[in-house]
């Protein structure tokens, strides 16, 4: 088909598909299907660029494996399929979305380090989860949403003993209080100590999942810990806490591999 007959309906029709990408995008968007899309857009490019230089073996093996991965697809995105389903049925796919986020995340750090603080002192057990790069809408759904501001007044209140909420995490997303009371995977590493409870082990789950940051509280010694990667580090003072998550936030390669060195030698530290 030629420019010159390209009319009204095309432009429609393009105008609609269009459209309907640009939702589903929008419905995966802060979803660990944004990563697996971009895995996947890696396997066709690598595969064209195979068949393009004529690595014929390379090509076969993609070739083999692409209807596999297409197969899986409908059973690995079956989350976000439901909540699509779910999006068309209130209506919500034909919202206009909510762009803005907070990036300045110093004010939020700071709020989140006097809350852990009081928590510490008072051995308040809590759980607050940062979100980073990976989106974690899939486990704010599982909570109570909130869309509040981060004070450390707020988060006091959330983790107050024997309230509702105060067992489940509480999630940080754009640079608000997304949710709170919110389940979250539990580690399955057989190294963890015995001795560290279940929120800690949450804390570690939702960190082997994403690249979020858990920042937890023992309920009973006060200790204050960080996940990040599947590692945990622990016996933070509030100093040392800020430091370290201003660092992820604005992160150096050294201050990476410190991290890593040193949490692998503290996961069994007893509580």
């Amino acid at each position: 088909m030629s420019l010159s007959d390209f009319g009204i309906r095309d432009f429609i029709d393009v105008l609609i598909v269009t459209y309907v990408i640009y939702r589903i995008l929008l419905i995966i968007r802060g979803t660990r299907a944004v990563q697996l899309l971009k895995g996947l857009m890696i396997i066709f490019a690598a595969d064209t660029i195979s068949k393009f230089f004529g690595l014929r073996a390379v090509h076969w093996l993609f070739q083999q494996f692409i209807p596999v991965v297409l197969v899986a697809l409908p059973i690995v995105f079956l989350p976000e399929l439901r909540r699509a389903l779910e999006q068309i049925g209130r209506g919500d796919f034909l919202n206009t979305p909510f762009f803005f986020r907070t990036e300045d995340m110093t004010s939020a750090i700071d709020e989140v380090v006097r809350a852990v603080e009081v928590f510490s002192r008072e051995k308040t057990g809590a759980l607050i989860i940062l979100e980073r790069e990976t989106g974690l809408n899939n486990y704010i759904e599982t909570g109570i949403r909130m869309d509040s501001i981060i004070s450390a007044e707020v988060l006091a209140n959330l983790f107050v003993p024997n309230s509702p909420l105060h067992d489940g995490a509480v999630i940080l997303h754009a640079g608000r209080i997304g949710a709170a009371g919110c389940i979250l995977p539990l580690t399955d590493n057989p190294n963890l100590s015995p001795k560290l409870g279940m929120r800690h082990r949450a804390g570690l789950g939702i960190s082997e999942q994403s690249d979020a940051v858990a920042v937890i509280v023992s309920e009973e010694t006060g200790i204050i810990s960080i996940a990040l990667n599947g590692k945990l580090l622990r016996y933070l003072d509030p100093r040392g806490l800020r430091e370290k998550l201003i660092g992820f936030y604005n992160p150096k390669p050294t201050r990476r591999v410190l991290w890593q060195n040193r949490d692998s030698s503290r996961t069994n530290t007893p509580e």
